[in-house]
């Protein structure tokens, strides 16, 4: 640049990219996070989608939003309040306007805000005077007729044109956080390989959204945030989804085994199906059923027959799999079942995030049925804990639940690519020749797992079903064998807690106030202890991901703490789970059941409360 710029140095930022579905915000956001992510930077993100399909144009409910927190320092969350938002209409304004700080900058396109545009979001007058939104940095951008004039020379049509109005803003953006935009530029070039006026369309739009950007003076001084200090290792930056797919081709690979995902698509869990359908050059086997019974049942005979056998779905695909849980529970077949919650009941809120289904993970069956329920924590957990469920299932020959949820599914922070030396074995307890003559249904001395054997395979033929059986494989309606194999499918639940590693507590080991949660919910409830202990008060925090069965270590680690609040995104189950399990302690509650997940600051007002209360 011809004049000299004025750079200000931060620790972290929070971008929120706004506006309709078809406006692009998804993949600006994405490109943001990546550049990001390239940069070095440690990052969280949150894609809200609309629940609608064809959200009425301009209207709340079509809102798309991505809500970026990076920075050079830790980060736990996407942020509560975002410190730039990009608000590409005023339903953009009106969905977002209690997420922005009070002097936050708000980059607007004018060009959409139209009176009747304006009337759509149920506006009477000036969007930012109705909602007080006076301290903050307005500027306002035509990016409309800028992005028309950008390719007036390139031959497009002036719909088409206005299809890259998102690289308009992202340019902006790019240019307000010093950021290059090589990275973004290259990644034009191999998605449109095939077709470069397109991807030369986006990279002059990027390129003069950043111009553009250069010469308003409310959008300086430029803000640099430095590279974070993460650990050595390759990373990439990687979604819940992906991260789960890539966790179950890494247990396969270390089992020895092919992988077969049914599955019947539904939303926020498809992105699993699209995965492992990507990877056939591993050799996995996907199966796109007709609906959720066949893909879990197809599952089941893949299991028999051998395979890490999968099923992803979310919230009511999971009770439709339930009756064929059951029976995986009394073949004793190793499948692992992810559910990535969504909003409920019924269709419920199909983009949003929840984590409401535990009970019907835990006890969602017929008769006496239980099976592991892990719970991921962060998108690249995901990873983590889709090997372990599948390194459960396989080693103690039962179905596993993995519960994600719609934010972790979809939103993304960096991530080390592990070495497959450095994961842990998987041993599957495949039947030998010592156990002649077979027995089905005899069990492993220590984790009363019993033995695998291979369809095929002379000398262990044997049958599964639905009916009891004997150790033997005889059906048999006994009602002493019935009690005898009941106890036994429990004992080898519970036998997996010899597994299962400890209950770890984030901040000192006793205290005031031990802040309990599980799954997704993490990353908010650090953000809320640091801030807490920051303040001086006596708080700690545990987060399980073992939830059937809990650490051994839950009780002894809960008798350190004078008050116990369970934090979740639902009225109350968990909390109900551990008065199950884990009684003679008062559990307090923190609830949210909006579709969003917590803010950091809820959690902190909540337990303030809590650490007054008498």
């Amino acid at each position: 640049m011809a004049k000299s710029v004025k750079v200000v140095s931060k620790e972290k930022a929070v971008i929120l990219f706004s506006g309709d579905s078809g406006d692009g915000i998804q993949l600006a956001g994405t490109l943001f996070a990546d550049t990001a992510a390239h940069y070095g930077n440690d990052l969280i993100t949150f894609p809200d989608f609309p629940a609608e399909i064809r959200a009425p144009q301009g209207t709340v409910g079509g809102v798309s939003g991505f809500q970026i927190h990076f920075g050079k320092t830790g980060i736990d969350s996407p942020g509560d309040y975002a410190d730039v938002l990009v608000a590409m209409n005023p339903a953009a304004i009106k969905a977002n306007a209690d997420r922005v700080k009070p002097t936050a900058t708000i980059i607007y396109d004018s060009d959409n805000f139209t009176a009747r545009n304006i009337e759509k979001a149920s506006y009477t007058g000036d969007p930012f005077a109705g909602e007080k939104l006076g301290n903050c940095n307005v500027v306002a951008a035509p990016v409309s007729s800028m992005v028309k004039e950008a390719l007036k020379e390139s031959g497009m049509d002036s719909r088409t044109a206005l299809r890259t109005k998102n690289m308009f803003v992202l340019g902006m953006v790019f240019r307000l956080f010093d950021r290059k935009l090589d990275f973004t530029e290259n990644f034009f070039d191999t998605k449109f390989a095939d077709r470069p006026e397109i991807a030369e369309a986006n990279k002059t739009v990027l390129r003069a959204g950043y111009n553009y950007a250069g010469t308003v003076e409310a959008l300086s001084p430029v803000i640099s945030i430095p590279p974070a200090s993460l650990p050595p290792g390759r990373y990439r930056n990687i979604n819940g989804n992906t991260a789960t797919a890539w966790g179950f081709l890494a247990a396969a690979e270390k089992a020895g085994l092919e992988i077969f995902a049914g599955s019947y698509p539904i939303t926020p869990a498809t992105g699993i199906l699209e995965e492992f359908a990507a990877r056939r050059d591993l050799g996995v086997k996907t199966f796109q059923a007709e609906d959720e019974i066949a893909g879990i049942c197809a599952a089941l005979g893949a299991a028999f027959a051998g395979s890490l056998a999968v099923t992803s779905t979310s919230g009511p695909g999971l009770a439709l799999k339930s009756e064929a849980i059951g029976l995986a529970v009394m073949a004793e077949l190793p499948v692992v079942i992810v559910n990535v919650q969504r909003g409920g009941p019924s269709t419920g809120l199909p983009t949003k995030t929840e984590q409401a289904d535990l009970m019907q993970a835990l006890y969602g069956r017929n008769g006496e049925s239980p099976v592991v329920v892990l719970a991921a924590g962060s998108p690249s957990g995901c990873f983590h804990f889709a090997y372990e469920a599948a390194r459960i299932a396989l080693e103690h020959m039962t179905p596993v639940i993995l519960l994600t949820d719609g934010y972790l599914a979809n939103g993304s922070e960096p991530w080390r690519i592990p070495e497959m030396k450095d994961l842990p074995p998987i041993r599957p307890p495949f039947a030998g020749k010592g156990e002649m003559p077979f027995m089905p249904y005899g069990r492993n001395s220590s984790t009363l797992a019993r033995y695998w054997a291979i369809p095929g395979t002379g000398g262990f033929e044997h049958h599964v079903g639905g009916l009891e059986k004997t150790p033997a494989g005889i059906v048999s309606y006994l009602p002493e064998n019935h009690e005898l194999m009941v106890r036994q499918r429990a004992d080898k639940i519970a036998a997996v807690r010899e597994k299962v590693a400890d209950l770890k507590v984030c901040g000192r080991d006793s205290g005031d106030l031990l802040i309990v949660g599980w799954g997704g919910s993490g990353g908010y409830i650090v953000s809320a202890v640091k801030e807490l202990q920051s303040e001086g008060f006596s708080v700690s925090y545990a987060n399980f991901n073992y939830i059937n069965p809990l650490p051994g270590n839950t009780r002894e680690v809960f008798g350190r703490f004078r008050k116990i609040a369970v934090a979740e995104l639902n009225l109350g189950q968990f909390a109900s789970w551990l008065r199950s399990q884990c009684s003679g302690f008062r559990y307090e509650q923190i609830n949210k059941v909006q579709g969003l997940p917590f803010r950091a600051g809820e959690i902190r007002e909540k337990c303030i409360e809590i650490l007054k209360s008498v």
